[in-house]
């Protein structure tokens, strides 16, 4: 589907958040600048909204690795794997540890060898003009994403 602003995000967004619980993994796939932290600010700022709590500002965590947000009832843990080199340092980070009472959102999955079985895969690409983006949406285990 094709992706030509921000309340194109949002909508999907709000679609996934509805099916989301702890336990469940979001991967997000695509080059730089593709849209990948700002599909998760807007869930994560979509769930704070929901819960009536205080917007975070939602930054790549690129450099820290993680982040972590206390949504009440659960808690996000946001990962940027693209400074990670091998599966080594993935599980080093602790990836999965916390999965049962927190959704995990993950910026650049590729190296990820165990995957999760409750996951919803989305994959961001450029047009070919570059003005708009394309983003294509694959769940596994309990997780079904209705048409948009």
């Amino acid at each position: 589907m094709k992706i030509s602003s921000i309340l194109d995000l949002e909508k999907i967004s709000n679609k996934i958040k509805k099916i989301l619980s702890p336990g469940d993994v979001v991967f997000l796939y695509g080059q730089i600048g593709v849209g990948k932290t700002t599909f998760a600010r807007i869930l994560i700022n979509g769930y704070e909204h929901q819960k009536k709590l205080k917007k975070s500002e939602v930054l790549s965590p690129t450099f820290n690795i993680v982040f972590e947000y206390d949504i009440k009832d659960f808690t996000i843990e946001h990962y940027d794997l693209y400074r990670l080199k091998n599966e080594k340092e993935i599980k080093n980070i602790g990836l999965f540890e916390n999965l049962e009472e927190s959704i995990i959102i993950v910026e650049w999955p590729e190296l990820i060898k165990d995957k999760p079985i409750n996951r919803i895969d989305l994959f961001f690409e450029y047009t070919k003009d570059m003005n708009e983006r394309i983003l294509t949406i694959k769940t596994s285990g309990r997780l079904k994403v209705n048409e948009f």
